[in-house]
């Protein structure tokens, strides 16, 4: 069982499925699978009932799902804000959550703010959203988008170090989406990094994360891959209308999914079985989840594992499609 195990919280029949692995450093030892709760900010669903979003995340938890993730920008503030009801009637010790700083507002004028100011107001209001003292992991939400790097080494991450002094975060993370640039920061840093985040770079249309393990486990370092289904593209829906990918990836995607219905198969189900194929290299996979109907498919994918005709139909499916990558509006480079 887990450190995060707790008598009559979790169904027992349920979690000792689960398998659990070393975050780098850190001393957790996180599911295969974490909770991703942007769709609790309705980021992907604009009608998404709060109840049914906390259902799914307390059915994930007694399930043997232990990390949940989220951000201040989710549905500015209400991710954090629904977490904080359904997380009254759950242990804190059941679980990991991490929180990010930096994004906020919808509006490209307010939408970033890096500032040390800003990011030590930013925790605090976490904390009383999601009503809890601490969380476990806080991180730079999107680190690309900031003005320089040099504000990210300067100002942003002492003054999350400042913040893990205090107590109110355990951990400290990167996140954002070229990889060259997160390594940049860790290269520089002089503040120690716990964790990076990277999303969309280890799934069925871009594996590139795989490409930099090694950079991160040399130096200690967990890795999260978020997105396996690439922000929604690698699903039945297909992705909502701010997604940044280009019009030809969008219907390779759709294509994608049409020649999996017409040989019996789940596009999204074989692109977490993919993604989680290498837990050994990423430890943690970041899904969101809406519904309990939802985490019952994401478990039990990730327990059944691929079939022999399922890893072949990957095969076959990857050699179909270009991998391609998204391009994001930054200033510090690409992959």
């Amino acid at each position: 069982m887990s450190a995060t195990y707790v008598n009559d919280f979790h169904d027992n029949d349920r979690i000792k499925k689960m398998r659990y692995h070393d975050l780098g450093n850190t001393g957790m030892k996180v599911s295969i699978i974490g909770f991703g709760a942007a769709p609790l900010g309705r980021v992907y669903d604009a009608d998404l009932p709060e109840e049914q979003g906390v259902a799914a995340l307390q059915h994930a938890l007694r399930g043997g799902v232990n990390y949940i993730d989220t951000a201040p920008f989710y549905g500015q503030g209400k991710s954090e804000a629904v977490l904080g009801k359904a997380l009254k009637d759950v242990p804190r010790e059941a679980y990991y959550i991490a929180t990010k700083v930096g994004r906020y507002e919808l509006d490209v004028k307010g939408m970033f703010d890096f500032s040390a100011d800003r990011v030590t107001r930013s925790i605090d209001e976490s904390l009383k959203r999601l009503g809890l003292d601490y969380v476990d992991l806080i991180q730079v939400h999107d680190v690309e988008f900031a003005s320089s790097l040099d504000l990210i080494i300067d100002e942003t991450l002492p003054a999350l170090e400042k913040i893990r002094e205090e107590g109110k975060a355990r951990f400290i993370g990167l996140t954002g989406y070229p990889i060259q640039v997160l390594r940049s920061i860790v290269e520089r840093s002089k503040v120690k990094i716990d964790t990076v985040l990277s999303y969309c770079h280890l799934s069925l249309n871009d594996s590139s994360l795989l490409q930099h393990v090694t950079f991160f486990q040399e130096r200690n370092i967990g890795l999260i891959s978020a997105s396996p289904l690439s922000m929604a593209l690698l699903t039945d829906r297909g992705p909502p209308s701010w997604h940044p990918a280009h019009y030809e990836i969008k219907k390779a995607c759709h294509l994608a999914v049409a020649h999996c219905k017409q040989h019996g198969h789940d596009l999204s189900e074989l692109a977490l079985k993919y993604s989680i194929s290498y837990v050994n290299a990423v430890p943690l996979t970041l899904i969101g989840m809406e519904s309990k109907e939802q985490v019952d498919k994401n478990l039990k994918a990730v327990h059944d594992g691929p079939s022999d005709e399922q890893e072949q139909f990957i095969t076959d499916l990857i050699k179909r499609q270009v991998h391609c990558c998204f391009i994001t509006i930054s200033a510090h480079g690409s992959l």
